[in-house]
């Protein structure tokens, strides 16, 4: 019973994340012979492939929904409130193929991204031009979205990285934005911290942001009886935030109820879906 329970939730949480051509996409990801961008003992590796990216990404999107111009793209062009799981599953397959796919594949991805980014363009409420392809608002994402799964992996990832592994994800990371387009990414952790700092001055919580956050961390679009499961991943998902970013997000610090009870959440929660998605031991008859 507990092997059909740990099968059925591994096969809801793949396709939630993964969605309806997950399994032919992962066969084709790492069963395809051929050159990658990262051998198999790379850092990269070990955060995309941990269960903590649940927090991490959510994470991410409320720390990217904080520049205004990164904002008034996502709102006006990416989907999130129509489609946010086939949202989810693209960027999933975005980040699988890059990080563990063929470097034939993973070029393809980046080729078919950078076509839409360029193609996204606008203004936002007071009139300011945005344009997805700008090297410096890729920036902003991508160095937002490597600190916020780096952070996640470093608290609730089974493995957390030493200093040094923590640096060569950074420069791992920046392979893949240089591709995108971004000029001159992190390569280490001193550098994504003065990456961050850089961009503190354009930052700030808009209404769009706002409204964001609220969605993702109290309007998901999930059955009643997966939203307690979810609370627990956004709770630890803002409980990971810069103190800076949940002031502008207004989102308030509880010291002692997130030491006793988010975290130790998040950590359980984590385990749980590691044990779901891990397929079990084969067992061998004579």
């Amino acid at each position: 019973m507990l092997t059909d329970m740990r099968e059925h939730l591994g096969r809801a949480l793949f396709h939630r994340v993964a969605g309806p051509d997950g399994p032919v996409n992962r066969a084709r990801i790492h069963g395809t012979p051929g050159a990658r961008w990262f051998a198999p003992d790379r850092p990269i590796r070990t955060v995309h492939g941990d269960a903590s990216m649940f927090i991490g990404g959510i994470s991410a999107l409320l720390l990217q929904s904080l520049h205004p111009l990164a904002m008034a793209a996502v709102a006006a062009h990416s989907g999130y409130r129509g489609d946010p799981w086939g949202r989810l599953q693209r960027t999933s397959t975005f980040l699988a193929v890059t990080t563990y796919g063929t470097a034939e594949d993973a070029q393809g991805a980046v080729d078919h991204v950078r076509a839409i980014h360029d193609r996204i363009r606008g203004r936002t409420g007071d009139g300011s031009a945005y344009h997805a392809a700008d090297a410096h608002l890729l920036g902003w994402v991508h160095a937002a979205q490597t600190d916020s799964f780096l952070r996640a992996h470093q608290h609730y990832g089974a493995r957390p990285l030493d200093t040094a592994a923590c640096d060569a994800y950074v420069a791992d990371t920046a392979r893949i934005a240089e591709s995108l387009g971004v000029t001159d990414p992190p390569r280490d952790l001193r550098g994504l911290t003065r990456s961050l700092a850089a961009y503190r001055p354009e930052l700030r919580a808009t209404g769009e942001a706002r409204a964001a956050a609220r969605f993702l961390l109290l309007q998901p679009p999930l059955p009643l009886m997966a939203r307690p499961f979810y609370a627990g991943l956004a709770a630890n998902a803002v409980a990971l935030l810069p103190s800076w970013a949940r002031s502008m997000l207004l989102l308030p610090r509880i010291p002692v109820l997130e030491d006793l009870a988010v975290r130790p959440a998040g950590q359980a929660l984590t385990r749980t879906i590691r044990w779901a998605m891990t397929p079990p031991p084969q067992r061998h008859t004579d």
